[in-house]
């Protein structure tokens, strides 16, 4: 006779009443406890328009200031404050222009800077909207006072909760252009 897997609602049942019933539900949970990306993290995706960027990968970690004495922070508009790291891996250094990260609203017409990314392709910074996207892109010259990017994108990415969205206004049959969000 050969042991059964337990299920999820046996593992879980199981561990409400502090009893582990198997080996395996005991490996199980320790997997589902093991430190891993954090859940507001989201992915960077290559455009492809930029030399050196084919096959990187990047990634933006998404949490709450760690300056708050709260378990969240919160911006004067009583919005939360959310802190971005930005890590790009297998990218190359552009010979000419600098790589630059921006966070803007998903319908574009709020654009911010975070900043050029440094040595190590990272740069981190802070949003307070719920619902954004992170751009980054080639610009010729690192300009501090540019309202909006002017170089080619290069990797683009989308929040969880811009994730989201509901098909209110839109017909039965109708769906919401993703795309011209960035997916």
């Amino acid at each position: 006779m050969t042991a059964r897997t337990p299920t999820l609602l046996t593992m879980a049942v199981a561990a409400l009443a502090g009893v582990v019933p198997h080996a395996a539900s005991a490996t199980a949970a320790a997997r589902c406890s093991a430190p891993g990306p954090g859940y507001y993290a989201f992915e960077l995706v290559t455009t492809r328009n930029v030399p050196g960027t084919g096959l990187a990968k990047g990634t933006v970690e998404v949490s709450f200031s760690p300056a708050s004495p709260f378990a969240v922070s919160l911006a004067a508009d009583g919005s939360y404050a959310y802190e971005l790291s930005v890590a790009l891996d297998r990218t190359r250094t552009p010979a000419h222009g600098t790589l630059v990260a921006w966070v803007t609203t998903p319908d574009l017409a709020s654009v911010e800077r975070l900043g050029p990314l440094d040595e190590d392709q990272r740069v981190s910074g802070r949003v307070t909207w719920n619902k954004f996207l992170v751009v980054i892109t080639l610009e010729s010259s690192d300009d501090p006072k540019a309202e909006r990017w002017r170089g080619p994108v290069a990797f683009r990415g989308m929040s969880r909760s811009g994730m989201m969205h509901t098909m209110v206004g839109h017909g039965a049959f109708q769906q919401e252009n993703c795309a011209a969000y960035g997916y």
